[in-house]
């Protein structure tokens, strides 16, 4: 078999980039032990609670349905630990709830939702509702195609933004209040997995028993 032309990959860049392995500067024997040292029993701290946290799971029940499930903001009353009280604000896609992780805490939420894609994007603050840089990205796929059987996967990832550090807006938060949003990073990944089991047993609870993965309360 004759193979074509090469397609003319990286021929813009003249010289080896640091960090790029690419099995033309680094074959197999000397890239193996590199991957091997990749795969730790014991990871840093930081480099698990860094700039990123990723959850996933799988959940057996029509990724269609907890896409549309998803995308109801309410839903968040049901699934998540500690946001409840969801009233529509006077902005339109707006809601006002409570986090009762702080206390008296006010949350914010736009949720931001593409059918295509099946992607969910939850845009929250603490406190104010002008500035929604707390944002949780969610994608909801078909388990058949990546899994081989019905159901879906669904993938969560928060992205550590600088404010999580700072109160962007002290101002607007009440009187002595002793955390903030950011205190709570390091158990974002235990918390967030918490929330998935729990979105997870609810849409698997309703499948079971005939029941719409999104109930009615949220289709009014």
């Amino acid at each position: 078999m004759t193979l074509s032309n090469p397609l003319p990959a990286l021929s813009d860049i003249p010289d080896t980039i640091a960090g790029v392995l690419r099995i033309e500067n680094s074959d197999r024997e000397a890239t193996t032990p590199i991957i091997m040292d990749m795969l730790r029993s014991v990871y840093p701290h930081e480099q698990v609670f860094g700039e990123f946290c990723p959850v996933q799971g799988y959940i057996a029940a029509p990724p269609r349905e907890v896409w549309e499930y998803l995308a109801d903001t309410r839903s968040l009353e049901e699934w998540t630990y500690s946001l409840r009280g969801f009233t529509a604000t006077e902005e339109p896609g707006l809601w006002l709830a409570h986090d009762r992780l702080g206390d008296s805490t006010e949350i914010y939420t736009r949720t931001v939702a593409n059918a295509e894609a099946m992607t969910v994007d939850y845009h929250c603050a603490w406190d104010q509702g002008q500035h929604l840089w707390m944002i949780y990205l969610m994608r909801v796929i078909d388990a058949q195609a990546v899994l081989d059987k019905p159901g879906s996967v669904v993938l969560w990832v928060n992205c550590r933004h600088p404010f999580y550090d700072h109160n962007p807006y002290p101002e607007t938060a009440p009187a002595k209040r002793p955390v903030w949003v950011g205190d709570f990073w390091d158990m974002f990944a235990a918390g967030h997995q918490l929330e998935l089991d729990n979105l997870k047993a609810i849409c698997e609870y309703r499948a079971a028993h005939g029941l719409a993965i999104k109930p009615d309360w949220m289709r009014r």
